[in-house]
């Protein structure tokens, strides 16, 4: 079994090597698409929670896993996400806040061993966005690497009036598909992206 084949989602099978992440425009309510154009995977945060709270559902509507903040009102902190079928953690999302750059881990819900890593590109775009008027449209860009900082593919921001990122991923053999799309809307809605 592969590292990433450990980490698989009951309910869901990301087996394409690009996504696309859409926000819809009225709020941080998200869906995934595959390279032809088919949802795949559903996700919204809950409004009005003091933990951050994130239900995902596949293409059909059913539940597949839940992104749970670890603490309340975090903003910078560890984000769990569990299995809707079977119940069991699967991975912690952990964001290392910085105004300079913005640092997801992905890391094993069990033992804390990193998985992956996913970063923006360019602490001048990252401090442009935050501080600049109009910051926002700027598209953000994210590299994600493996435990030992590998290329592994990269979350691209499409300029559009609501968020859009194109996900690729050119070698999955060591980190799980399903939290790295997952981590592109979590990140987005958790950031204001």
């Amino acid at each position: 079994m592969s590292t990433a084949q450990k980490y698989d989602i009951r309910a869901v099978e990301l087996t394409d090597d690009s996504y696309t992440v859409e926000q819809s425009l009225v709020r941080n309510k998200y869906k995934a698409l595959d390279a032809d154009g088919n949802v795949v995977l559903r996700g919204k945060q809950k409004m009005f929670k003091l933990k951050e709270s994130f239900p995902f559902v596949d293409g059909d509507g059913d539940d597949a896993f839940q992104v749970d903040a670890a603490g309340y009102l975090d903003v910078a902190g560890n984000y769990v996400l569990t299995d809707s079928q079977t119940g069991e953690e699967v991975v912690v999302l952990d964001n290392d806040f910085s105004i300079l750059q913005d640092t997801w881990r992905i890391r094993d819900a069990e033992t804390g061993e990193k998985l992956a890593q996913i970063d923006s590109r360019g602490a001048l775009v990252t401090l442009a966005r935050k501080y600049l008027p109009f910051g926002a449209w700027i598209p953000h860009k994210y590299e994600i690497t493996d435990a030992e900082g590998g290329h592994v593919g990269n979350i691209d921001g499409q300029f559009s009036f609501r968020d859009r990122y194109e996900i690729t991923i050119d070698d999955a053999s060591s980190v799980p598909k399903e939290p790295i799309v997952a981590a592109a809307m979590v990140i987005d809605a958790i950031q204001g992206n």
